[in-house]
């Protein structure tokens, strides 16, 4: 491993996170109660686990490849969303609900990323309607067809 360059070790590093955050969900999936709500997210997580662990596996090998990596400008425009991810999911989806805190957090980062101006109406209008979409989509496919647990706190 002396050859390493640095798209290389942003691989393993990156692999390693997502292994290690793929193991934490998979440990409470089995550990948390009511054993029945989380018969889903266990389902998922050990898929999850096994890809993580596949891939950081290839990293250290040298068996992936690995492209260019992530420059200093990609990487700074990606920290906003790591940002509200964090919030996310240590903060938000406990204490406003599940949905509050996606269509929140999904309308956030649209309107991080979204090109169109941010001074036109009718861009803010196409934000707000697939916010409303999606949150639709979510609480359709988690509440109505497989019927899981998703936090419920202050809001819904």
């Amino acid at each position: 491993m002396s050859d390493l360059n640095l798209p290389r070790v942003q691989h393993v590093v990156a692999s390693g996170c997502v292994l290690a955050v793929g193991a934490w969900v998979t440990y409470l999936s089995y550990t948390q109660q009511p054993a029945e709500a989380f018969l889903f997210p266990r389902l998922i997580a050990t898929v999850f686990v096994v890809l993580a662990a596949w891939t950081f596996a290839k990293a250290i090998m040298g068996w992936t490849k690995v492209g260019a990596g992530v420059s200093p400008i990609a990487f700074m425009s990606m920290v906003p969303g790591v940002v509200v991810m964090l919030v996310y999911v240590f903060w938000a989806a406990k204490t406003l609900g599940f949905y509050t805190a996606t269509a929140a957090s999904f309308f956030i980062l649209f309107s991080l990323y979204d090109p169109a101006p941010h001074n036109a109406l009718k861009s803010w209008m196409k934000r707000v309607f697939a916010t409303v979409c999606f949150t639709l989509v979510m609480y359709g496919l988690f509440a109505l067809l497989l019927k899981v647990f998703t936090p419920r706190e202050a809001l819904f």
